[in-house]
């Protein structure tokens, strides 16, 4: 009996050794594994403003990086012509800890004159600054960044820059992530389908 007692110990103590390895060598494969970014579809449904598949998500970064994918329901006309130029919102993030209605950056787009135009758009204790980007294409890959410094942000579209002024105080962009949006005045006159993937 007292010659079977350490050798049940010694068992136990193999078998828990063997356990343990086995979930460390798991725990180290797992590491290992990378996952390719996936695009996200958002779509904003006819007669409203925000799109689904939105989440509270916290931002702190010195760039935000992603590729946007458009399809034809992006092609709308609004229900008041002068509202056809009102920005609608793609993706970017609030600043400053802040409302993004004080400080945010984030890239806006719109149906005009014929064609898909991209914007920077963005908010310095609370006064809104915009820029026309250029027009993109439907159906294509767009690359899109948001690269934050002390006082600037370099908005770039497929390598393109364009510089707008930062007044935040935080040394990164600091604040929530903004989804897409449809406005300005007006809602969705029909779903709209936007795929956006993180780099």
């Amino acid at each position: 009996m007292q010659m079977r007692i350490p050798c049940m110990r010694n068992l136990l103590i193999l078998l828990l050794i063997t356990m343990l390895a086995a979930c460390s060598k798991q725990a180290d494969n797992t590491a290992v594994t990378t996952t390719t970014p996936q695009f996200v579809t958002y779509t904003i449904l006819k007669g409203r403003q925000f799109s689904d598949s939105t989440t509270i998500s916290v931002v702190n970064t010195t760039e935000m990086k992603f590729v946007a994918l458009f399809d034809s329901s992006a092609v709308y006309k609004t229900i008041d012509p002068n509202n056809q130029a009102d920005i609608n919102k793609l993706y970017g993030f609030s600043d400053n800890n802040s409302d993004h209605h004080q400080f945010s950056a984030r890239f806006g787009w719109n149906w005009l004159n014929d064609g898909l135009h991209l914007w920077a758009y963005d908010y310095n204790y609370g006064n809104r600054d915009y820029k026309d980007l250029g027009l993109v294409s439907i159906g294509k890959e767009i690359n899109c960044s948001i690269k934050v410094t002390t006082n600037q942000y370099i908005f770039s579209v497929n390598g393109k820059e364009t510089i707008m002024v930062r007044s935040a105080g935080t040394a990164v962009g600091s604040g929530y992530k903004l989804f897409p949006y449809f406005g300005g005045q007006e809602y969705a006159p029909h779903d709209i389908t936007i795929q956006i993937k993180e780099l």
